[in-house]
Order: structure tokens, then C-alpha cells, then sequence
């Protein structure tokens, strides 16, 4: 069994250049952007982005939508509740005087018995 031999300059700058060597072939090896794949894929890309652009703007239309119909129901419900306020104040008013209409007649009543 041999020990362990280190690495001198020289083996470690042939690992170096080998690495710089494999470096490039892999870059080399890759398509360029002109590729008729790499055009494919990016096509399908961007598709697929102004698919989902697409998406997101129906979705927030409808967000939108759902928004409105619902401001309108609060309308609607707080016109309800102002007018069921108003009509009550009104019955009571109009409960109110004829009470009153009561009181006044009873009041003539006993003053006409007296005389």
C-alpha cells in the first residue's frame, strides 16, 4: 500500500485546465437562442405567460364584479333599514297624535259635562 502522494503545481494546473476545458465543451454543447427548440420552448413560454395574464385579469373582473353587486346589496340594505327608520318615526308621530286627539276629546268632553 502506497501513502499518499500530494499534488504538485504542475497536476493541480492540468486539473485546473481540464476543468476550464470541460467548462467550455459544456457551454459549447448547449443550442444557441436561434435553435428552432429553444424558440419552441420560448414561445410556448411566453404563451403559456399571456395565458396566465389573461387568467389573472378575468379573475380580478370578476373580483371587481362580485365587489360591486355586493356595494350594491349594502346599498340597498342600508336604503331599507333608513326607510323602515323613517317609517317608523312616522308611525309614531302619527301614533302619537292621535293619542293626542284622545286626550283633546276627553278633555272637551268633561268641559262640556261641567257646563
Amino acid at each position: 500500500m502506497s501513502g499518499f502522494r500530494e499534488p504538485g503545481f504542475s497536476d493541480r494546473q492540468k486539473a485546473a485546465q481540464e476543468a476550464r476545458k470541460n467548462l467550455l465543451n459544456k457551454f459549447k454543447s448547449q443550442p444557441g437562442h436561434d435553435d428552432p427548440e429553444v424558440v419552441a420552448r420560448r414561445a410556448e413560454r411566453e404563451a403559456l405567460a399571456a395565458k396566465r395574464a389573461e387568467t389573472k385579469a378575468a379573475r380580478e373582473a370578476e373580483k371587481a364584479e362580485q365587489k360591486r353587486v355586493a356595494e350594491e346589496a349594502a346599498a340597498a340594505e342600508a336604503a331599507r333599514i333608513a326607510r323602515e327608520a323613517e317609517e317608523a318615526i312616522a308611525k309614531a308621530a302619527e301614533m302619537e297624535a292621535e293619542q293626542k286627539a284622545k286626550r283633546d276629546a276627553r278633555y272637551a268632553a268633561r268641559k262640556a259635562k261641567r257646563k
